[in-house]
């Protein structure tokens, strides 16, 4: 009940990422189902199948990044002295986060079960009864325990990765945010009463500096640039074999093996490995060669928010590697791709680029204390605004060529 309280009491933002989040469920299910009708349809092809299921776990993936970047978000899941003062601490409300998570996933879940038993012919009275029961396998009753385990899988997966993310530590039990190390009032302020404290002690401690640690450098670099050579090297591989290799992929993609698909994932992995790293060089050639303070301030906000976008932005360097190549690769050839193809691309898609603009939403919402800070101390908002601009630029030109040269990568074994 107190989940469904702070949900109702949520703002419209929220609610509509809650909104997406169900959105993303339901054509993740309804994918999945699809895959069953399959299987009930073509008894005969076991292999089709079951790459037909595999071919679903990148939107399952794409979805529960976006269900946690949601959840991570959402303002009843950060730590507040009213909710500490009736007994919510972050493990209960890491608790309510999985539940609203679970909630909103389950609710897509349900919207899928009733679109393919509305298409199969199993409901009737609206349009398009029945319209897709030859590829649902209309004749045939819906396996119970199968239908229940594939629907399952999005609540599940998105509430446990949910709570994972919001484990209670130190950082969140305190509630404490950080300053970006430009020297605000509140540093300052707490810097300079620590010193009067130890002043008055007998042991003076450990000499205070008002400004927090630096953040340290993300070293996932070469294990990403290693696992994204292998995606490079497995896609090559197969594209030579030709579609003998291996089944044929789901909307005849690219390349006709599923050692494609296989390449395309290894991809992404090392670039939402890369992606923090890369993210924290992009904040320190900002502050390269005497920067002043527009460039010193966008430098240091990138490079502490380099671990929170630095993994989406990677998904969504990705994917669009992905789309380039496939654009290359049906330049001349209009593509034989399905409703389904296009609905798992078009999932896949939204859920990176949702996730990332999340990821930045809570990005700034952590930085909340430094800009208010920043313009009580007089700071004007074109500062803020140009700081935010010039990371946006900065993220363009070091990501944007590294893209452009993976996804040509990428199209040259599918093309040859």
């Amino acid at each position: 009940m107190l989940a469904l309280r702070l949900a109702r009491g949520a703002r419209p933002a929220v609610q509509l990422r809650r909104f997406l989040v169900a959105v993303a469920s339901a054509g993740t299910g309804f994918l999945l189902l699809c895959a069953l009708g399959f299987a009930m349809g073509h008894s005969h092809d076991s292999s089709g199948a079951v790459i037909r299921l595999a071919w679903c776990l990148a939107p399952l993936a794409a979805t529960v990044q976006f269900a946690v970047a949601v959840a991570r978000t959402d303002p009843a899941t950060r730590p507040r002295p009213g909710l500490f003062a009736i007994g919510l601490g972050p493990g209960r409300l890491m608790l309510l986060a999985a539940i609203s998570t679970a909630v909103s996933c389950a609710l897509g879940s349900l919207v899928a079960l009733l679109c393919v038993l509305h298409l199969r012919g199993d409901l009737s009275g609206l349009p398009f009864d029945g319209g897709a029961a030859e590829l649902l396998a209309g004749n045939q009753p819906l396996p119970l325990a199968a239908t229940i385990t594939l629907l399952a899988l999005v609540p599940i997966a998105a509430s446990l990765a949910s709570a994972l993310s919001l484990r209670p530590r130190g950082g969140r039990q305190s509630g404490a945010r950080t300053t970006y190390g430009t020297g605000t009032q509140t540093g300052i302020t707490e810097a300079n009463g620590s010193a009067l404290s130890n002043a008055h002690s007998d042991d003076p401690g450990p000499p205070v500096h008002p400004y927090p640690a630096p953040t340290p450098t993300p070293t996932g670099l070469p294990w990403g640039v290693a696992v994204l050579a292998a995606g490079l090297a497995v896609e090559t591989y197969a594209s030579r074999g030709g579609p003998a290799s291996g089944p044929d992929l789901p909307g005849s993609l690219a390349g006709g093996s599923a050692g494609v698909l296989m390449g395309w994932a290894l991809t992404t992995l090392g670039l939402a490995m890369a992606g923090p790293a890369l993210t924290h060089l992009s904040g320190r050639l900002l502050q390269a060669v005497r920067p002043g303070t527009l460039r010193l301030l966008a430098g240091r906000i990138l490079m502490e928010e380099a671990g929170r976008i630095g993994r989406p932005l990677g998904v969504v360097c990705a994917v669009a590697s992905g789309a380039y190549a496939m654009a290359a690769l049906y330049t001349d050839a209009r593509p034989e791709i399905g409703p389904l193809t296009v609905l798992g691309v078009l999932l896949v898609a939204g859920c990176a680029v949702g996730t990332l603009l999340t990821a930045a939403v809570e990005a700034r919402q952590d930085r909340t204390d430094t800009t208010t800070a920043l313009l009580g101390l007089g700071a004007p908002a074109t500062l803020l605004r140009g700081a935010a601009a010039l990371r946006a630029g900065a993220l363009l030109a070091v990501l944007g060529p590294l893209t452009w040269a993976i996804a040509g990568l990428a199209a040259v074994p599918l093309t040859d």
